[in-house]
């Protein structure tokens, strides 16, 4: 259920920019969202329309981009995909330190007004 947290902060973010651009109807929204934030993209559009209700947004879709884990090895420099298939270890030189490049984020990416 913590993604009507999320939902509630992209919608507040997006009417502030609207706002700020003078936009008045909008087709659209595209959020970025890191796999370690654990957000269902389900959930996220299910919230939505609830979210906007009574808003400028209202009517409006939400699309979700899921932005897979990438790190990059400390010993080595290569940047890869941990996962289970590697036991989270660099495939090129077997490290497990890394650091984290993408996997976090949760951006509004993408406002789409009404012509």
């Amino acid at each position: 259920m913590h993604e009507m947290s999320y939902v509630v902060r992209v919608v507040n973010l997006a009417l502030k920019k609207c706002e700020e651009e003078d936009v008045k109807k909008v087709e659209g929204l595209t959020v970025q969202i890191g796999q370690m934030v654990g957000v269902e993209p389900f959930y996220m559009e299910k919230y939505y329309k609830q979210a906007t209700e009574g808003t400028l947004l209202e009517g409006s879709d939400i699309v979700c981009e899921i932005l897979p884990v990438m790190v990059r090895c400390d010993g080595c420099g290569n940047e890869y995909h941990p996962d289970a298939k590697n036991d989270y270890l660099c495939p090129q030189c077997g490290s497990g330190a890394a650091k984290l490049l993408q996997g976090r984020e949760f951006v509004l990416k993408e406002i789409r007004a009404c012509v």
